[in-house]
């Protein structure tokens, strides 16, 4: 296949974004049915999940779901004052828009109902913006989650700009069945869902199926329908079958990049319909703790927990959305003399007791969580735990700087005291060897040449896969044909993950031995996958494929393409489609990709690099100018602007 062929698909996306990208090949799931279908047959459940978390994920403005103050009261950050009020059943939120004059808003609707409530506006048709400012419900006060910040409205992480919009970024994992529709042409949303906050059918998949085989006296003669579980669903949580349970809990509780429009069926594997986040800075500490807000997935992926077979529900009642038992109970379950069957790897001990914790009983060190399952506050108010479940390693503290639960109660007493006690007190733990985070932590400094070791970590089939890609995109900067043949089995492992971050490392291969080893993974079972390899594809310097390769390389590229042109709303998105132009050389499509991801976002100071290069690169030196001038309107002290500025004559 020629490169031109590639240049004619992906331009697509990066100036029309046609509607072939949506079509479907697969049949269409069943209809939507709502939660209220439900209940007749599933009272004990529905009575558990209402008032959970699930439920008031997302909630209508009235009085009976808005738990705030809204009685004319206000909240003033760094001298800008925002008003709530109420007239005639209508809740308003009076603050800084868009275009940073002060503006009165509806309240368009409900985030959520503890520790915090917040709100979303329609700032224009069809847009809802996640207001900075939410009630905490514990204090029964406003308070702003990012209270260092000080952002004019201009800025993209002003409550109005791209990262706050509730279309693109959180109404997903807040409803049931949602579509983000929105139309790149004219920059507008026309989102639609079957059911605001997450329903059943948000877990189970569209019920009509499920409510004509209920309702038939005999089973029909072909059932079941084609593609659908016994019970008529798209899922089917069939004991023994860890994965499906934990990627569809995985599609809203995980750090991740959408491949499609909306919420995927349930039951459509999670990275057939994301691309997670690898242990990278500044998500995770150089040892994969939570840094930034990743929520659980990638966590989880890390731990012992995982690769025994551990599922969410074994901890948590996925209907009422709360632990099966409190305190130290959900983990004695299994850890504990009595053990547990359904794990017979557990080892048998005593672990709620002084001689394990060291702390008096009941009091809050003795939790199991305080230790192996540290606490970061987000949104300003709302704790999340790791579910790595480590054991803490202060050694790591000292080496790469990764927090350490012994520490985050013992600050006075410093890293070096609690490695000292920790030494003390299990003289033969098995938990002070080598460890991942001091490559990785070296590697994100990039002061040392790590290629050897994020080398043996990478091909390490003992490491969880999170932590082996992880090291594959570390090992990008040292890419060569070396590096590309050692990592050629890695091509056939097992989790998805691994194969993707493989691919591009094959970058530094000669071109007659880096073509045979994609051309495979355009048909592998996983998206992720095939959209990795069919990128890679695109630089490949090649004039013609055999015809048995020409199918599954349009099928790929058209795969990606579809991700782009779905998340075209996605500054990041337009920087992928502005390298795309690079690559091809089409360069007037790569200014215009830069330049619309400048348009989203602002301060995105490597579009403004790459338009001001590519200005003067024509020749255009009064364009590289003027752009160079916006972009330091925006972003006056960025070192990369300062040195184009000085460059430029």
């Amino acid at each position: 296949m020629a490169p031109t062929h590639f240049l004619t698909i992906l331009l697509i996306a990066a100036t029309g974004m046609t509607d072939a990208a949506f079509s479907q090949e697969a049949k269409d799931p069943p209809a939507y049915v709502g939660t209220d279908a439900c209940i007749d047959c599933h009272t004990a459940e529905y009575e558990d999940w209402t008032g959970s978390h699930h439920d008031l994920a997302w909630t209508e403005p009235t009085g009976a779901n808005i738990v705030a103050d809204f009685d004319n009261t206000s909240f003033t950050h760094r001298g800008l004052t925002s008003r709530f009020t109420e007239e005639d059943g209508t809740y308003y939120i009076e603050s800084d828009g868009p275009d940073g004059q002060i503006t009165k808003w509806p309240v368009a609707g409900v985030i959520g109902i503890e520790p915090l409530q917040q709100y979303f506006v329609e700032t224009e048709p069809g847009r809802y913006q996640s207001f900075d400012v939410p009630w905490d419900t514990v204090e029964q006060t406003w308070y702003h989650m990012y209270p260092d910040q000080h952002l004019p409205a201009s800025d993209a992480f002003h409550w109005t700009g791209p990262y706050k919009t509730w279309n693109n970024r959180c109404a997903e994992c807040h409803a049931t069945n949602y579509e983000r529709n929105y139309d790149p042409r004219n920059r507008q949303y026309s989102s639609t869902m079957s059911e605001i906050g997450v329903g059943c059918e948000a877990c189970h998949g569209p019920g009509a199926a499920h409510l004509a085989w209920a309702e038939t006296e005999s089973q029909p003669d072909d059932w079941p329908w084609d593609g659908l579980s016994d019970f008529g669903f798209t899922i089917d949580y069939a004991p023994g079958d860890a994965e499906t349970e934990i990627q569809q809990c995985a599609a809203c509780h995980a750090r991740r990049g959408p491949f499609l429009g909306g919420s995927p069926v349930p039951g459509t594997p999670f990275h057939d319909a994301y691309r997670l986040s690898p242990l990278r800075s500044p998500h995770y500490h150089p040892d994969g703790q939570i840094l930034d807000e990743v929520y659980v997935y990638g966590s989880f992926l890390q731990s012992t927990m995982y690769q025994k077979g551990v599922v969410c529900s074994d901890c948590h009642d996925v209907h009422a959305a709360k632990h099966h038992l409190e305190g130290n109970g959900v983990c004695l379950t299994c850890h504990s003399p009595a053990g547990n069957p359904d794990f017979p790897s557990l080892k048998i001990a005593d672990y709620d007791t002084p001689e394990h914790h060291f702390h008096e009983s009941g009091s809050e060190g003795a939790q199991c969580k305080a230790c192996h399952m540290i606490e970061r506050d987000y949104m300003g108010i709302d704790g999340r735990r790791d579910h790595s479940f480590r054991v803490p390693r202060p050694d790591l503290t000292i080496a790469t700087g990764s927090p350490n639960a012994c520490t985050d109660c013992h600050a006075t007493e410093g890293p070096y005291w609690a490695q000292a006690e920790l030494e003390k007190r299990f003289p033969e733990s098995e938990y002070r060897g080598p460890h991942f985070a001091t490559t990785f932590h070296a590697a994100n400094q990039g002061q040392v040449d790590v290629s050897a070791n994020l080398l043996e970590i990478a091909m390490a089939e003992t490491m969880p896969g999170i932590v082996r890609a992880t090291a594959m995109e570390l090992l990008q900067p040292y890419q060569s044909a070396e590096v590309a043949d050692a990592v050629v089995p890695a091509l056939e492992d097992a989790d998805p993950m691994v194969r993707a971050y493989a691919l591009a490392l094959q970058r530094a291969a000669p071109a007659t031995e880096m073509v045979p080893r994609l051309l495979p993974l355009l048909e592998d079972p996983t998206r992720l996958v095939r959209i990795a390899a069919a990128r890679e594809m695109l630089s490949a310097p090649i004039a013609r494929l055999p015809e048995q390769y020409q199918r599954p390389l349009s099928a790929a590229t058209s795969e990606w393409q579809s991700s782009l042109a779905v998340t075209a709303d996605f500054p990041e998105t337009h920087i992928v489609l502005g390298g795309i132009g690079l690559t091809t050389r089409n360069i007037a499509s790569a200014l215009a990709s830069f330049r619309e991801a400048v348009r989203i976002d602002p301060q995105m100071a490597q579009a403004w690099v790459m338009i001001v290069r590519l200005e003067a690169a024509t020749g255009n030196e009064d364009g590289a100018r003027a752009a160079l001038a916006e972009a330091l309107a925006q972003l006056p002290d960025d070192p990369g602007l300062l040195s184009l500025q000085a460059q430029l004559p």
